[in-house]
C-alpha cells in the first residue's frame, strides 16, 4: 500500500474537494488528512477548532468535515445529490474538474449505541437505507473499491465511501460509555452495513475495521479512538482505493501503488513486438537445432555422421539461453505486473536484518574452500609450495567480495533498512567495492594484454548490459531503473577510454598517472556541472524516444566519482608491485630495489594500517547525523576502509589460499541478482516484497513472511544463475558466432580444421541452412553479414532498440 504524502494528494485530485461526515472517529480522518497536506497549519488549526462543529482546511486541496454523527443531516443529503448530479451531467473537463468532489468518506454509528435506547438498530438502519439509496446513483451500480487504471471511472469517479463502525476497546472505556457501547450493539450495526454493501453496491473499507482487531496499541486511552498513526494508515486506504489506478496511469513506474488497482500495459504494441523477438528466436534455433541433430535425407548432404558433432552442442545451447531468459521475463511480469503474487509492505526490524545476516555468514563460513589454481601442475597444488599460492585479489577471491557483499545489499533491500543511517553508511561502501573492483580488474587485464580490440569491448558491454537493456520493454521501466548496470558500463568505459588513448606509451607511470588524472577531471566536471548532461539526455529525448531522470544519474556517479580511479591506481601499482617482487635484481639505488630489500618491513606496516584506519573510519562516520552529510564525504574516504580490507584479506597466504564457495558462486551471478531483485524477489519495483498469498494473515507479519522468504530465495537465486549462464552464452553468439564452433570442434580430438577450413565449414553449414528456395539473396546476404561482421551485429541491436523505443 503506498503512503499518500501531501504532494501526491494535490496530484491525484488536482483541485477537488475531499469531505469527511460522521463522528468523532471520521473527524479523526479528517485530521489526518490535513496533517498531510500541512502538518504545521493543520496542528495550529487543531488547536482553535471545536468537537462537535464542521470544519474546513485548505492547501491547494480543500478537506471538509461535517459533523453529523447520526447521518441524517441536509448537508449529507446535499454532498450525496451533488456528486451525483456531477456524474450525470458531465463536466467540461473530463479529468478532474476543479470545485467539484473527489472523495466523500460517510462513518458514524457509535452513538445510536450511546445515546438510543431499544430502537437504536431501527434507527440505524432507517438512515443508512437512505444513505444506500442515495448512493446507488453515485456507485453507477458498482461495489468494487478499484477500476482498471485507463477506464473512465477509475479517472473520474467519485468515489463515496462508507466506513465500518469503530470497534471500541470496551474494557478501557469510561463507566458512562461502557454502559451502553456493548459488542450487542455494535455487532449487529456492522453486519447490517456488510449486507447492505452487498445487496446495494455500497463500497466499505472493512481493512479499517482489521487494523484494530486484537490490538490494544492501536487506541488511545479512552479505547474509542485510535492513536494518530492507525488513523493515517486508515486515510491512505481510501487514498489508495481512490487515487492509485489514476496515478500509475498518469505516472508509470514505480509500480508501487499495487493496492485497489489492475495492471495495464501502457504500450501494447510495443510489448507484443518485443514478445515476438523474446520467443520467436528461441523456436527458429530451436528448429535449426533439430534439423541439425535429424537432417533431411540427401544427395548433397555429406559426413553426415561428423556434421551433428560440430554444431549441435552451440544451437542446442543457444536455444536453452533464449528459453532461459524467456522464461526469467516471463516470470518477471506474472510476479510484478499482474494480481497473481500478493504485494506486501516492508517491515524494517533490526532482529531480522541482523539475523538473516547472521544465517548467510554461517552458510559462508561452512563453505569454505581451498583455491586451487589448475594452470599449475598438480604436485604443486599438493604440496602448498610458493609456486601454487594464488594471486593478490584473484578470481576466487574477488567473486567471493562480491558474493558477500551481494548478500548484505539483498537484505539490505528486502529488509528496508535503507532508513537506518548505520547500515546505509555500510551499504554506499560496498556498492563502492563494486565500482573498486570494476577499475581494478579492468585496469589490469588492459595494462597487461593491451587489448583494445572492439569484440573485447563489445562483450563486456554486452554482457553487462543485456538484461538490463530487455527488461524496461518487459517491464515498462527505463534502463537506468536498473541503475548498477549503466553504472559499471560507464565507468568501464571510463576506464578503457582512459588506457586506450596512447595506449603504446603505458609503460610509462607518470604518463599513466597523468592521464588518469586528466581522466578524473573531466569525469568530475560531468558529474557535477549539470547542463553537459542535461543537453546529452535531451539529445536522447528528442532523437531515441528516451526519458532518463538526470538529476538521479548524477546523483549516482557523484557518489563514487573517484573510488574508479583508486582502483586503477591500484591495479597499476600492483602490477608494477607484483613484477618488482618477482622479477628480476635491481641496482643498487633503484627505488625498486629497495622495495624488494624491504618488503617485509612495508608489508606489516602496511598491516598495521589497515587495522588502525577501518575502526577508525567508522568512529568517523558516526558522527554524520544524516545521509546528505554523509554522502557529501563518501567519494573522498570510501577508499579508507576499501583499501584496508584488500590489505587485510591478502596479507597472508592462508587467507589468500582459502576462499568461500557459497560467496564466489553469488559473485559469479551478481550482476543478475541486483538486477532480477527488481521484480522476482522484491515487489512493486522495489518497493515491496513479492508474496505467494498461501499463507493467509501471517505473511503480512514478519514471522510470517519468512515463509515466503525460504521458498521465493530459493526461486529466485536458482533463476539469477541461469540467467547469468543463458546471458554469457547470448554474448559469445553476438560477439562472434563462429566461435562456437571453434569450441565444438576443438571438443573432438580427430578434427583439425585451420582457419580456411573453418571458414569453408561455416560457409557449407550456411549453404545447407539457407536454401535460396526458401529465403531471398537478401536475407541470405543479411545472414553473411551477421556471421562475419561485429559491427553489423552491434548496429542491429541499436536499431532493434531504436524502434522498439519509437513505437
Amino acid at each position: 500500500m503506498h503512503e499518500y504524502t501531501g504532494k501526491d494528494i494535490k496530484a491525484c485530485l488536482n483541485g477537488r474537494r475531499i469531505v469527511y461526515i460522521g463522528d468523532s472517529t471520521t473527524r479523526q480522518l479528517f485530521w489526518a488528512t490535513a496533517k498531510k497536506l500541512n502538518a504545521t497549519g493543520a496542528n495550529e488549526y487543531l488547536r482553535e477548532a471545536g468537537k462537535h462543529e464542521d470544519l474546513s482546511f485548505e492547501d491547494d486541496v480543500t478537506v471538509d468535515f461535517i459533523w453529523d454523527p447520526f447521518l441524517n443531516s441536509s448537508s449529507l443529503r446535499t454532498e450525496l445529490l451533488s456528486s451525483l448530479d456531477d456524474n450525470l451531467r458531465g463536466d467540461a473537463d473530463p479529468m478532474y474538474p476543479t470545485g467539484t468532489t473527489g472523495l466523500i468518506t460517510v462513518g458514524g454509528g457509535l452513538w445510536y449505541a450511546r445515546h438510543f435506547g431499544s430502537d437504536w438498530l431501527d434507527r440505524y438502519r432507517d438512515n443508512l437505507d437512505h444513505v444506500a439509496l442515495l448512493l446507488l446513483g453515485t456507485s453507477k451500480g458498482s461495489s468494487s473499491l478499484y477500476y482498471p487504471p485507463s477506464s473512465e471511472e477509475g479517472r473520474k469517479d467519485h468515489h463515496v465511501y462508507v466506513t465500518p463502525i469503530q470497534v471500541p476497546l470496551y474494557d478501557v472505556l469510561s463507566p458512562r460509555r461502557a454502559s451502553t457501547i456493548t459488542p450487542a450493539k455494535i455487532i449487529p450495526m456492522n453486519e447490517y452495513l456488510f449486507n447492505l454493501s452487498i445487496t446495494n453496491a455500497i463500497r466499505v473499507p472493512w481493512s479499517h475495521a482489521l487494523m484494530t482487531w486484537e490490538s490494544e496499541a492501536a487506541y488511545e486511552e479512552s479505547g474509542l479512538h485510535v492513536i494518530e498513526d492507525v488513523a493515517i494508515r486508515k486515510v491512505d486506504v481510501l487514498l489508495n482505493a481512490r487515487c492509485n489506478a489514476h496515478m500509475t496511469y498518469t505516472q508509470g513506474y514505480p509500480f508501487d501503488k499495487t493496492c485497489c488497482s489492475t495492471y495495464e500495459n501502457q504500450h501494447p504494441s510495443r510489448s507484443r513486438f518485443f514478445l515476438a523477438l523474446v520467443f520467436i528466436p528461441p523456436l527458429i534455433v530451436g528448429f535449426r537445432s533439430y534439423r541439425t541433430i535429424f537432417p533431411r535425407p540427401s544427395k548433397g548432404f555429406r559426413q553426415v555422421g561428423s556434421r551433428p558433432s560440430v554444431s549441435a552442442l552451440s544451437t542446442i545451447d543457444l536455444f536453452e539461453a533464449f528459453a532461459v531468459l524467456s522464461v526469467v521475463f516471463t516470470y518477471c511480469v506474472l510476479a510484478d505486473r499482474t494480481q497473481l503474487f500478493n504485494k506486501v509492505q516492508k517491515h524494517f526490524t533490526h532482529q531480522e536484518f541482523y539475523g538473516l545476516s547472521a544465517v548467510v555468514l554461517m552458510l559462508g563460513v561452512l563453505c569454505v574452500r581451498r583455491t586451487i589454481d589448475k594452470k599449475l601442475p598438480q604436485v604443486y597444488a599438493s604440496n602448498g609450495s610458493q609456486g601454487t599460492e594464488p594471486p593478490f585479489l584473484s578470481r576466487d577471491q574477488s567473486d567471493e567480495w562480491k558474493g558477500w557483499m551481494q548478500f548484505i545489499i539483498l537484505i539490505y533491500h528486502y529488509t528496508g533498512a535503507s532508513s537506518i543511517l548505520g547500515i546505509y553508511q555500510v551499504v554506499r561502501i560496498l556498492v563502492a567495492s563494486y565500482l573498486f573492483l570494476t577499475g581494478f580488474g579492468h585496469t589490469v587485464f588492459l595494462y597487461r594484454k593491451q587489448n583494445y580490440s572492439l569484440s573485447r569491448c563489445a562483450s563486456v558491454l554486452v554482457r553487462y548490459n543485456l538484461l538490463s537493456c530487455v527488461l524496461p520493454y518487459v517491464m515498462d521501466t527505463d534502463y537506468l531503473f536498473y541503475y548498477f548496470a549503466p553504472l559499471v558500463s560507464f565507468w568501464y568505459l571510463v576506464v578503457y577510454l582512459t588506457m586506450r588513448v596512447e595506449f603504446s606509451r603505458n609503460s610509462s607511470i607518470p604518463f599513466l598517472l597523468s592521464k588518469i588524472g586528466v581522466s578524473a577531471v573531466i569525469v568530475t566536471i560531468l558529474a557535477k556541472i549539470p547542463v553537459l548532461f542535461d543537453g546529452i539526455f535531451l539529445v536522447l529525448q528528442y532523437t531515441c524516444n528516451i526519458h532518463w531522470n538526470v538529476k538521479e544519474w548524477q546523483f549516482r556517479l557523484q557518489l563514487d566519482c573517484y573510488i574508479v580511479y583508486i582502483g586503477m591506481v591500484a591495479a597499476i601499482a600492483y602490477c608494477e608491485l607484483s613484477d618488482t617482487l618477482h622479477g628480476q635484481s635491481f641496482p643498487q639505488g633503484d627505488l625498486r630495489g629497495t622495495i624488494r630489500r624491504h618488503w617485509t618491513k612495508i608489508h606489516f606496516v602496511s598491516v598495521g594500517v589497515a587495522l588502525t584506519v577501518l575502526p577508525g573510519f567508522w568512529y568517523f562516520a558516526r558522527h554524520f547525523s544524516d545521509k546528505v552529510a554523509y554522502n557529501r564525504w563518501v567519494p573522498y574516504v570510501s577508499l579508507v576502509p576499501i583499501l584496508a580490507f584488500l590489505v587485510l584479506r591478502n596479507c597472508n597466504r592462508h587467507f589468500r589460499n582459502f576462499y568461500s564457495l557459497t560467496f564466489a558462486w553469488l559473485g559469479r551471478c551478481s550482476l543478475e541478482t541486483f538486477t532480477l531483485q527488481f521484480h522476482i524477489w522484491l515487489a512493486a519495483d522495489t518497493k515491496g516484497l513479492l508474496s505467494l498469498g498461501v499463507f493467509g494473515r501471517k505473511a503480512t507479519h514478519i514471522k510470517g513472511r519468512h515463509h515466503d522468504l525460504v521458498i521465493l530465495t530459493g526461486l529466485f537465486l536458482w533463476l539469477s544463475w541461469m540467467t547469468a549462464d543463458a546471458t554469457t552464452t547470448i554474448t559469445n553468439w553476438i560477439i562472434d558466432p563462429k566461435l562456437q564452433y571453434v569450441h565444438d570442434i576443438e571438443m573432438t580430438p580427430l578434427t583439425v580444421v585451420d582457419d580456411a577450413g573453418l571458414d569453408a565449414l561455416v560457409d557449407g553449414m550456411n549453404s545447407e541452412r539457407i536454401r535460396p528456395g526458401a529465403l531471398s539473396r537478401q536475407l541470405k546476404k543479411l545472414y553473411e553479414l551477421w556471421m562475419r561482421k561485429l559491427e553489423f551485429r552491434l548496429g542491429s541491436i541499436v536499431l532493434i532498440m531504436w524502434i522498439l523505443n519509437m513505437i
